[in-house]
């Protein structure tokens, strides 16, 4: 029963990676192989009960070793929204982004595309937001940051697949190594607009209590994640490697032993586990909290003489 157990599962997950990350003859190769090992690995175990286990051990190696030369890359051909990483170079307390997405949306699919660059003085660093944006499922979000300074600028920084042209979202190639990661650096004009406006999304905006040696090294571990993933490519995986475990990540630098909680997974559920650090500004009770945290559709609109940031704002 264990045996055909691991014939069954190793032939189902290799079948998956093999479809998934080949394509044309090459993927029904792969696949036709694949089908006859599993035949000759079963007929050999009704044979001789060892050999049976050998073969099975052998195929393992073997998808393994296929598997491991599935790498990371950073030139193919992306989707216009996830064209470029960002970029950052530190000297002393200024940080140069570059790369910094700026997009003006026509609808949530076409917009007039600009990548800018900008300067940023980290003692003029004065806030941190969490925004989550919610499309569907209330306990799934995507999460975005948003640092703001006294100059009135507003970066946002947002963990992304990094979609080919015309490739869509799958969450089970997500876990086959389908997508790799990438680090957009963005306008709220941009960013937070194209989820309000033109994706119907859930969008809300929570203010996150840190001192400012804390807002400093939560934006700074931002910056050493776009250096290293320019320096070398990494996969995004739909549990160990998303937009909320990726943040997970970062923010241990800010406490080592910060709990693991299923909101990592269920990020809709992230404001519930930034208040039980205590780090989730407002006042009141949460269900209040969530409630005015929710951004309105077209703010601008509403308020044409304030830029799109201090419109959001508006309360």
């Amino acid at each position: 029963m264990i045996f055909a157990l691991l014939l069954l599962a190793g032939g189902a997950w290799s079948a998956t990676a093999l479809w998934l990350n080949t394509a044309g003859g090459m993927r029904f190769l792969g696949l036709a192989l694949l089908a006859l090992g599993m035949v000759a690995i079963a007929v050999a175990r009704t044979r001789r009960r060892r050999l049976g286990w050998v073969m099975l051990a052998i195929a393992g190696v073997a998808v393994a070793g296929w598997y491991q030369t599935i790498t990371p890359r950073a030139d193919r051909i992306w989707a216009d929204d996830v064209a470029h990483g960002l970029h950052a170079q530190v000297d002393g307390n200024k940080v140069t982004l570059a790369n910094l997405r700026d997009f003006d949306w026509h609808t949530k699919d076409r917009a007039t595309q600009r990548w800018i660059t900008e300067r940023y003085d980290l003692d003029q660093l004065s806030s941190v937001e969490m925004l989550t944006s919610v499309w569907d499922n209330p306990n799934i979000a995507h999460l975005l940051v948003s640092f703001g300074f006294t100059t009135g600028e507003h970066v946002v920084f947002s963990v992304e697949i990094r979609r080919e042209k015309g490739e869509k979202f799958s969450e089970i190639g997500g876990f086959f190594r389908q997508f790799e990661l990438v680090l957009i650096g963005a306008t709220e004009r941009d960013i937070v607009r194209l989820r309000t406006d033109y994706r119907a999304e859930q969008v809300r905006m929570y203010p996150v209590t840190l001192n400012p040696e804390q807002r400093r090294t939560m934006f700074m571990s931002y910056v050493t994640l776009a250096q290293r993933l320019e320096a070398r490519p990494e996969f995004y995986n739909t549990i160990s490697a998303n937009c909320t475990t990726v943040v997970y990540g970062l923010a241990r630098g800010l406490k080592s032993d910060l709990p693991i909680n299923v909101s990592l997974i269920l990020s809709g559920r992230l404001p519930e586990y930034l208040d039980g650090l205590g780090v989730l500004g407002g006042t009141g009770p949460l269900p209040a909290r969530r409630e005015a945290a929710l951004l309105p559709a077209h703010a601008q609109s509403a308020h044409p003489g304030l830029s799109y940031s201090q419109a959001i704002r508006v309360r």
